[in-house]
C-alpha cells in the first residue's frame, strides 16, 4: 500500500491538498482511503469508511468518541482494581476528552489502516495537523514504545509467576498481570504504526503558499524532515495567483509569490518537485473544484523513507594519531545556535529548533565517549572516540 502522509505550513490548505491527492489518486485507477480530522466541504463526516466518488472512500477522525472509547475499555479492563479501591465509574455521556487525545485518535486510525478493517486500499492519504505538531506526531509511535520499556520492561514479565512471592517479601503489592498484557498490547499497536511510518511505500508531501513568510518555515521544515528521517517527494504551493495583472495591488502580490516561486524551483527542484496549484478564487467545494486543482497523483515509483539516514566515518588526528569515529547526520537548513545534544546512556538527545528526538547510539559507538561535535555544509557530525576502559586491548 502506497501512503501519502499530507502536511504543511498553518493555513496553506493541506486539507484541501490531501483531498486533491486522494482524489488524483483514484482518478488515476487506486482504490484509496483518505483520513482526515478536519472536516471537508462536499465529503462525508461518517467515522466508517464512506464512498466520495468512483474508487475514492473517506473516513472522518472523530477524537471525541475515540477517548471515550478508550477510556471506557480501559475501565473495563481495569474493573477489578477500581472495584478494590471503592471507585465509581465514569459514563461515557460525562467524559470530556483531554489534551493530546486528536493524536492518539489519529494514531489508533492508522493502526487500523496498517492491520484493521480499513486495510485493503491500494493507497491511503492521510490529512495531518501542521508540520511542527505532525513530526512530533510521527515521531510519537517510537517514543511512546520507548517510555513503555522504560516502564514496564518485558524481562520483568518473566518473573510474573513470583510476583505474589515478591510482594509478600517486599510489603508491597506488584503489578497486576493485565498491567503488562494491556503495555504488551499498545506496543504491538504502536509498533503497527511504526513500520506504517517507516516503510519503504511512505511518503510525505508537504503544502505552503508561497510568500515571505514562507520561506523561512519551509527551511525549519526540511531540517525537521532531516532529524526524524522523512523525506517529501513533494512541495505543493497552494492559492498561486495570475502571474498578470492590471490592478497593481493584486499584481503587487502575485509578483511576490513568482520571486519566492523562481526560489523554491531553483533551491528545491532538483531533490523536491514544486507543483503549483491556482488560486480558484474562492475556497474549494466538492470534487469538481479539488479537480481543478490538477494535484498529481502519487507516483508509485518516487522512493519513500530511504532507511538509516546516519552514517560513520573514521578520522584520525594528524598530531597524536587518535582515531575519532564520527557519527553524521544531514540537517540542511540548521543553525549552530538552535542546535543541542545530549548523550544520556545508550542514547543522543537532540534538538534542532521547536524539534526534538532521542535516538539510540549505534552498538559500535555504545563503547566510546563522545569528544565534540560540529554543524557544517548542512551536516551534524557527531564524533565518538574509544573509551579503553571498554574497548578490548590488543597485544
Amino acid at each position: 500500500m502506497r501512503t501519502v502522509l499530507v502536511t504543511g505550513l498553518g493555513g496553506a490548505g493541506r486539507t484541501t491538498v490531501a483531498a486533491a491527492t486522494a482524489l488524483a489518486a483514484a482518478d488515476r485507477g487506486s482504490r484509496t482511503l483518505l483520513l482526515s480530522a478536519e472536516a471537508i466541504p462536499g465529503f462525508p463526516a461518517a467515522t466508517g469508511p464512506t464512498s466520495v466518488a468512483d474508487r475514492l472512500d473517506h473516513v472522518r477522525i472523530d477524537s471525541g468518541e475515540h477517548f471515550r472509547a478508550e477510556l471506557t475499555e480501559l475501565q473495563n479492563r481495569a474493573s477489578g482494581v477500581l472495584d478494590l479501591l471503592g471507585a465509581g465509574r465514569l459514563d461515557g455521556e460525562e467524559l470530556t476528552e483531554l489534551p493530546g487525545s486528536p493524536q492518539l485518535a489519529l494514531l489508533h486510525t492508522l493502526r487500523r489502516a496498517a492491520e484493521g478493517d480499513l486495510s485493503g486500499y491500494d493507497t491511503l492519504v492521510v490529512d495531518l495537523p501542521p508540520l511542527t505538531e505532525a513530526l512530533a506526531l510521527l515521531a510519537l509511535p517510537e517514543q511512546l514504545r520507548r517510555y513503555l520499556r522504560r516502564l514496564l520492561p518485558a524481562e520483568r514479565q518473566a518473573a510474573r509467576a513470583l510476583r505474589p512471592v515478591l510482594a509478600q517479601l517486599a510489603g508491597v503489592p506488584m503489578p497486576a498481570q493485565w498491567l503488562y498484557e494491556a503495555a504488551a498490547r499498545k506496543d504491538e499497536e504502536l509498533a503497527a504504526v511504526q513500520a506504517l511510518i517507516e516503510d519503504e511505500a511512505t511518503t510525505l508531501r508537504l503544502v505552503a503558499e508561497p510568500g515571505p513568510a514562507a520561506e523561512d518555515a519551509l527551511r525549519t521544515a526540511r531540517t525537521g524532515l532531516a532529524l526524524h528521517g522523512l523525506t517529501a517527494d513533494l512541495l505543493v504551493a497552494s492559492r498561486v495567483l495570475p502571474r498578470h495583472s492590471s490592478d497593481p495591488w493584486f499584481a503587487a502580490l502575485a509578483a511576490r509569490q513568482e520571486k519566492c516561486l523562481d526560489h523554491w524551483h531553483q533551491a528545491l527542484a532538483p531533490v523536491l518537485p514544486v507543483h503549483e496549484a491556482a488560486h480558484l478564487g474562492r475556497d474549494p467545494e466538492g470534487v469538481d473544484d479539488l479537480a481543478a486543482l490538477e494535484i498529481p497523483a502519487p507516483d508509485e515509483r518516487a522512493p519513500g523513507r530511504a532507511g538509516d539516514p546516519w552514517w560513520t566515518e573514521e578520522e584520525q588526528d594528524a598530531d597524536d594519531g587518535t582515531t575519532t569515529i564520527a557519527w553524521c547526520l544531514p540537517l540542511p537548513g540548521a543553525a549552530k545556535e538552535d542546535l543541542r545534544l545530549v548523550r544520556r546512556g545508550d542514547e543522543l538527545l537532540l534538538t534542532v529548533g521547536p524539534f526534538h528526538r532521542i535516538v539510540r547510539i549505534a552498538s559500535a559507538l555504545r563503547r566510546c565517549i563522545v569528544s565534540g561535535a560540529a554543524l557544517a555544509d548542512g551536516v551534524l557530525r557527531v564524533r565518538f572516540t574509544p573509551d579503553p576502559a571498554l574497548w578490548p586491548r590488543t597485544s
